[in-house]
This record gives C-alpha cells, structure tokens and sequence, in this order.
C-alpha cells in the first residue's frame, strides 16, 4: 500500500492481485481476462491442455485457463448463500445454469444479478464458438455481501441486457471522451437507474450502492461526483491504461485506488486509452463469517449451512450434465425460474461496460 500526500482526495493505493480486494458491503471482485484460442468441436479450445491443473487451471498459462471445466472452461456447478453475484460479461459469453431451473447465455456488456440468498447452486461456462479466430473473454464477477436480515432470503435471478444499461458519455473542454455505463447506483444524465433486486443491499437507497464501468479516451478529464449518502466507501479499479492523474498524484500501474466518497474528484486520464471499475457503499457493518462460497456471519451459521447443503443440495441439480453449455447458436438468451423466456436484440453493441 502505498502512502498519499496530506489534503488529497486519495484515501490508499494497493496493487491489484486476484481476485481483486474490495471494502464493506463488497466482498471481492473477479477480474477475468483471458486470450482463448480457436474453438473445437466440443466448444473447448483447440489447443493441448497437457501441463494444466485440469478441474482447478488457473494457471493463464498462454494467456488463459481452464478454471474448474475439463473440456470447455469456466464453473460447473458450486453452491452459494449469504451475498449476491454481479456478473458483468465484456467479452464472450458466459452459460448458466442453475437449481431453480434458470438457464442464460450472455455476454458483450451483458449483466446478470444473482441473489444466493438461504442457498443456490449454479453453473457459469465459458463457451468458444468460433473455431476459426480467437474466442476473447472479459468478465468482472463482484461478490456483494447481504445484511444479516437478508442472508435467507428467496434466491433471485435477474438480467440487465447491454442495451438496456444506463449509460452517459461526458466530453470535457478539450473535447475528449468519458463513457460511464452504470450497473448500479444513479449519475446525472443517464435514464433512470436500473432496479437491484428486491432484496439487495443496493435496493435500500440508504446504502449509496453503485458499480460503474469508466473508459476515458487518452488525456481525457472527468469528475466523479460526490456520493449522495453519509458513511459511503468508494473504490476505483485502474485496470487498463498508462496512467491517470488524481488530485494531482499520478498512479502508473494497475491499482486499487480508495478515493473519498464526500467529495467530486477529477480524474485526468495519460496518454492512453484508460478503464475503471468503481464500486461504492455504505458498509453494512456486520460481522462477516465465510467458508468458500458461504458467506453468513457466525461460524455456527456456517456449520449449519454447510450440514444444510449435505442434506439438501440446495434444491438439487436437475440438468443432465455437470457442464452445461447452449449449444453453438450465439444468440443470448435467458430462461426464468417457472419458464418465462426473455431474449435481447441479437446484434451487440459495442461494449462500454
């Protein structure tokens, strides 16, 4: 961690790791970039998987893993309970499946919200369908942990397609470009802002919950304005780029970057193309008790959740493969729980999230 000069907007530096540390009510963020090659037959990449840690790759050995899939990479099924994932899909498509019978493909700024809530189990592929160039993936997967008094909720599935996410692109006096896409939270001139699911951290509007997505052309200049709410905590991911300039501190390497949340802060971006994630929120200021993918807040909860899935499987798995892909129609599309289909515009836009 690095230290920041007296009267500046910056509260601390950290290097970025994996995953990528975050501050109450997040838990952490995911951050997937991975070069995958041309597509087999099986949706998996045509390449030798010899050297590979098959069923836990994370080795980015060529640039990419095979995370937990044996032929096509990604999830297959792993259970959930006490926080919600927030899946933002840059590049390629993501499939999931899972035990209230909810199935998706989506991807190119696509956002899915899952509410874990008592318990969820579900699958997230990663299916190559070109076989003749390269099938690139990009995807931040933000855990964002729910109050005590929501962590049995009823689980809850929900899809914000690309086209439908606020988004606003500012250009300062040099003329220079900011696209901000906002997953969460509100930002003066964007439509109106997208609804959390009901029982979210971020449906309470106390909490001053936002995730948005910034890219700034080369030498752009932008201000984040002051939170809305008191006790709120914000994070900046710089990510992608040379560098960017914050209350006159230039940060060159990627990096957690805590910024005050009670006042505007400009960011003037280098000379190259730069990308951030912000996640913003009061803390729920709760004791945090977590075993993998169980988040709850005593031990004895956990003990009990995990005797709990032993028991039950969180409802059980009801497709007929551990690995379920949709097959090579790229279209997205999702499935609700009970049946209902939904399916966004085929042609994607091009991603700003």
């Amino acid at each position: 961690m690095s230290a920041t000069p007296a009267n500046t907007p910056i509260v601390q530096v950290k290097p970025l790791g994996f995953p990528w540390e975050t501050m109450d009510p997040f838990l952490f963020c995911a951050y997937h970039d991975d070069a995958y090659p041309r597509a087999n037959a099986a949706m998996g990449p045509a390449a030798s998987l010899a050297g590979r840690a098959i069923g836990q790759d994370f080795s980015r050995r060529d640039g990419w893993s095979m995370y937990h899939g044996e032929k096509v990479p990604g999830f297959p099924p792993h259970p959930h309970r006490g926080f919600e994932t927030v899946t933002i899909v840059r590049k390629g498509l993501v499939d999931h499946s899972d035990s209230l019978g909810a199935t998706a493909r989506f991807g190119g700024g696509d956002v899915q919200w899952l509410t874990a809530g008592k318990g969820i189990v579900h699958a997230e592929m990663f299916p190559l369908l070109d076989p003749l160039n390269d099938n690139p993936l990009e995807l931040f997967q933000i855990w964002l942990n729910l109050p005590a008094r929501s962590k049995m909720s009823a689980p809850h599935f929900t899809m914000f397609w690309s086209q439908d996410i606020p988004r606003v692109t500012a250009t300062d006096d040099a003329g220079r470009s900011t696209e901000v896409a906002v997953i969460a939270g509100r930002l003066q001139g964007t439509d109106s802002p997208l609804a959390p699911p009901p029982d979210s951290w971020a449906a309470q509007a106390e909490a001053d919950v936002a995730i948005w997505t910034l890219r700034m052309a080369p030498g752009a200049r932008w201000t984040v304005p002051a939170a809305a709410g008191t006790g709120t905590r914000r994070q900046l991911y710089f990510f992608k780029g040379s560098s960017v300039a914050i209350g006159g501190q230039d940060i060159r390497s990627p990096s957690a970057i805590e910024i005050r949340a009670d006042v505007a802060v400009e960011l003037v971006n280098g000379d190259a193309e730069g990308e951030f994630l912000l996640l913003q929120g009061k803390p729920i200021a709760e004791p945090v008790a977590q075993y993998g993918p169980f988040v709850m807040n005593t031990q004895a909860e956990i003990a009990q959740t995990m005797a709990e899935y032993q028991r039950t499987q969180f409802g059980g798995w009801s497709f007929d493969s551990d690995t379920p892909v949709h097959g090579r129609d790229p279209a997205r599309f999702a499935v609700h729980p009970g049946g209902r289909k939904e399916r966004p515009v085929d042609k994607l836009p091009p991603s700003s999230t």
